[in-house]
């Protein structure tokens, strides 16, 4: 039985070209870049070459770029470097309660266990933040704004470059510079515009795992002249800011990754968008009882995240499995809990709904009868837990066809 990985949202599979470009650095080139000898010196060249590469995508100057072990901890250095180095020219953050936990948690941290204040824009019941609420929120006191780029669940896009705009027009207007606008974009950076200057983001986050790079790197765009306090102490490796002997193997290759995802995303939306519109009308139209959530147009191209009503998503899933279907309930990172998600509470549904959400995401390896065999699978292994399950969710949640 072949194995459909429908998973990619979680982590992506390394792509041979960015194993061949990292090889070098996991053998012979194994130089510590700081040391000062030639194999030293041709590490340090090959990460200068890769944060020249990166750069060059994101629009941004190579000293802007910092390499971390994975984007949580860009997410961390960004959230409480920022916060903590300018807790004293305010206190006031928004965010949106849809963020990913990496951003949420930290958050809650600064408000929980340091004083901080903070604004939770709800989005709408596609999951889609108004600008304008962004903007009612905003006030002389706030000092971070984060809003992702687009939700790792539902694959909602959100109108960065709106909300950019609206920040930096604020800080014009009450001539302040202490603010800055934080995009977490790791499930963007594979398939969208990633020019910081064109979404109007003062900060950036992204990984390698989600763009068939290697797993164990991540990388935070901070515009020339913010100022982070470091989380770590111990060397001067990234502006201080990430102290410790460079990964030089996964910096090349995020810098490979990033840039052949880049070279390929024209083409590779519109190949997955048709494969995502096939999955979602097909199970819509032959599995009752069932609703899209997340907007249907302002969607990531390889993003279906379903919810099969009277059913609990993870038994759902064993039996995906069973029939080597690999999906997810969700986040990766919350996989293990039992909690509902909170980005489908988010959207205004209740706990029933939110426990039988299923999130299939798309990627390079998906075919047009890996789709075929997935809707040929699904209705029967629904039917099933249905005819044993004791719960039943008001119509009103379905989605009419």
């Amino acid at each position: 039985m072949p194995e459909i990985y429908l998973d990619h949202a979680a982590t992506t599979p390394l792509d041979p070209h960015v194993l061949e470009a990292m090889l070098p650095y996991l053998q012979e080139e194994f130089g510590n870049p700081s040391s000062f000898h030639t194999k030293g010196k041709r590490a340090a060249d090959a990460i200068k070459q890769a944060r020249e590469t990166i750069a060059t995508h994101l629009g941004a100057r190579p000293d802007e770029l910092i390499f971390t072990s994975s984007a949580t901890e860009a997410n961390n250095l960004a959230i409480l470097g920022y916060a903590r180095a300018h807790k004293h020219l305010g206190n006031h953050i928004i965010t949106t309660s849809l963020e990913h936990h990496a951003v949420l948690e930290t958050i809650m941290r600064l408000q929980k266990k340091e004083g901080f204040d903070v604004t939770y824009i709800k989005p709408n019941a596609q999951g889609l933040v108004d600008p304008q609420d962004v903007k009612n929120a905003l006030h002389e006191n706030t000092i971070f704004v984060s809003v992702m780029y687009v939700n790792n669940e539902i694959g909602t896009i959100q109108p960065i470059a709106e909300i950019g705009n609206i920040i930096h027009a604020f800080k014009q207007e009450k001539q302040i510079s202490h603010l800055v606008f934080h995009t977490d974009a790791c499930q963007a950076a594979g398939y969208l515009d990633m020019h910081v200057e064109k979404l109007h983001v003062d900060i950036l986050t992204f990984n390698g795992s989600k763009i068939y790079g290697p797993k164990g790197i991540g990388l935070l765009y901070a515009k020339r002249g913010i100022k982070l306090e470091p989380l770590m102490f111990g060397g001067p490796q990234e502006k201080a800011l990430r102290p410790g002997t460079e990964h030089v193997a996964g910096i090349i290759g995020l810098a490979k990754a990033f840039e052949m995802v880049q070279a390929t995303k024209a083409k590779e939306t519109i190949r997955l968008a048709a494969l995502r519109d096939t999955l979602i009308q097909g199970i819509l139209t032959t599995i009752p009882k069932t609703r899209l959530n997340g907007d249907a147009k302002n969607r990531l191209c390889n993003n279906v995240n379903i919810s099969f009503m009277d059913i609990e998503g993870e038994a759902l899933l064993l039996y995906l499995d069973a029939a080597s279907v690999f999906a997810s309930t969700g986040s990766a990172c919350t996989s293990a809990s039992l909690e509902p998600s909170h980005v489908i509470l988010s959207l205004g549904l209740p706990y029933e709904v939110a426990h039988g959400s299923l999130r299939f995401t798309l990627g390079h390896s998906t075919t047009e009868s890996d789709i075929d065999y997935v809707l040929a699978t699904l209705p029967p292994l629904v039917e099933k837990l249905r005819s044993i399950s004791p719960v039943s969710v008001d119509e009103k949640y379905f989605t009419s066809v």
